[in-house]
């Protein structure tokens, strides 16, 4: 079915303005008739990937991005970790392919390969995710809380996170902070 959202951004209405999703972008991970999965993109926690690398007792590597925040995923599973990272040769414990580019990760080997510099080339890790069940997210799209943009590489990776919501809304010609955030129905 094309009406999939898999590798595609969520992007928060301006109506949302409370809870977990306000001003948030969402990259989705996963999204067929069971439902869907995805990552938030630009809630940075206070802690740092060296926090992770400490927990899990691993040496860093001085050239890993030790310094890099992570993220806060999404309400579900707080606990655990996810890598979205560019694809690449190595293969991983725990593997979602998103598309040829992206994949999401779940397994500690990752984690490892990061801390030691041998990792992907670009990666961050969320605790965390967003879910939906079967029909959800369809019917939070017919109530306009989301727009859908395409997934951008440079969005997803390399912006400054507080610049991801209204970096977003470019990608399909819309400036977020012009909108209403009142809700209307045509």
């Amino acid at each position: 079915m094309s009406d999939y959202l898999t590798n595609q951004f969520l992007i928060a209405m301006p109506a949302v303005h409370r809870g977990p999703f306000a001003q948030t972008v969402t990259f989705v991970c996963e999204h067929n008739e069971k439902g869907a999965l995805g990552i938030v993109i630009n809630r940075p926690l206070k802690m740092r990937l060296a926090d992770v690398f400490e927990q899990y007792k691993l040496p860093i590597d001085k050239s890993s991005m030790a310094q890099q925040l992570v993220l806060r995923g999404g309400p579900v599973q707080q606990e655990q970790g996810f890598v979205i990272h560019s694809a690449s040769a190595k293969p991983w414990g725990a593997t979602l392919p998103v598309s040829d580019r992206i994949h999401l990760t779940t397994s500690p080997d990752i984690i490892d390969a990061i801390a030691n510099g041998s990792g992907p080339e670009q990666a961050f890790i969320a605790l965390g995710y967003a879910g939906w069940d079967a029909g959800q997210l369809e019917a939070e799209l017919s109530q306009n809380a989301w727009l859908t943009a395409p997934c951008d590489e440079h969005l997803l990776f390399d912006l400054p996170y507080e610049q991801r919501w209204l970096a977003a809304g470019q990608l399909i010609g819309i400036d977020l902070v012009k909108m209403s955030p009142q809700i209307g129905h045509a």
